[in-house]
């Protein structure tokens, strides 16, 4: 067995996903109640290998209980969201004020690893990634943070509410003309940052990174007993599914793991040609 697929297995044991290992789940207790996450991935129809990478693991740290759960959708290459996967928890965990101020720990976080991103150019090549994290926190506060098009949803009784802004570029048009770029709307074509990229914030993008944003935008929510679940995935889903029509899909599905591949096949069979990653974690 080589050392790459060694580490592979490491991480698909630690709630790893990625184009080799699309499916897995997760459950614990969190001050008596009981959280339970899932995980699907299906490759899209392109010609590249598979860009999108998953993190959904609980973990101790700090004396608290923590869920850990992401999507990182790749762009020209899966070396930077590969490298998030495996960087960028670790990297907010570590901020010292990380419990006392976990939204500005979390900015701190993704300024720091979008720099460390940037370093490597040379390694992780030309490409980038979109984002959306989110943290829960013994069970009772989740952080959602994210750059880019990927898109947390959450389900509180029945009804879909978005907690992750997607960063379009005609949203951030007059941001990216300030900083000397433009924003092409091309007939037939979605409107894209200087003519190539359809997001306007994004990690890596050293080529474009002057016109670019990697500050992420954060929100906080208290769970309640009225959260039913939270639905993470790229915007391979979000294409062809509104919020509430992905919250009713999958309501009355018990196992999370299921929900999650239910979205998927729901999803190509509305003609979805990206890749799909889909996490759902539930509170109850």
């Amino acid at each position: 067995m080589t050392g790459r697929e060694i580490l592979h297995k490491m991480k698909v044991k630690a709630g790893f996903g990625s184009s080799t290992s699309n499916t897995g789940k997760g459950k614990t207790k969190m001050y008596g109640k009981r959280i339970s996450h899932g995980y699907h991935l299906v490759k899209g129809q392109t010609f590249h290998a598979m860009e999108d990478y998953v993190v959904a693991q609980f973990k101790h740290a700090r004396d608290s209980e923590l869920g850990l759960f992401a999507i990182f959708d790749g762009h020209l290459g899966h070396d930077v969201p590969d490298y998030l996967q495996s960087h960028l928890f670790d990297t907010i965990l570590k901020q010292p004020n990380f419990l006392t101020d976990t939204d500005g720990a979390i900015r701190k976080a993704y300024e720091i690893t979008d720099s460390m991103i940037l370093n490597k150019a040379n390694k992780l090549g030309k490409g980038g990634s979109t984002a959306v994290t989110a943290i829960l926190i013994d069970g009772l506060k989740l952080v959602v943070a994210n750059v880019g098009d990927s898109r947390a949803v959450l389900c509180k009784d029945g009804l879909a509410k978005q907690l992750s802004v997607d960063h379009e570029p005609n949203k951030e048009r007059k941001c990216i003309e300030m900083k000397g770029g433009f924003v092409s709307n091309l007939p037939g074509d979605v409107p894209r940052v200087d003519g190539q990229l359809a997001v306007a914030r994004a990690f890596g993008d050293r080529s474009l990174k002057v016109h670019l944003s990697s500050v992420p935008d954060v929100k906080d929510v208290i769970i309640d007993d009225k959260t039913e679940f939270l639905v993470l995935a790229s915007d391979g889903l979000w294409k062809v599914m509104s919020n509430q029509e992905v919250v009713d899909a999958i309501r009355d599905i018990e196992e999370p793991q299921v929900a999650a591949k239910h979205l998927t096949e729901e999803a190509l069979k509305r003609k979805s040609k990206d890749d799909i990653s889909c996490i759902v974690v539930k509170f109850q």
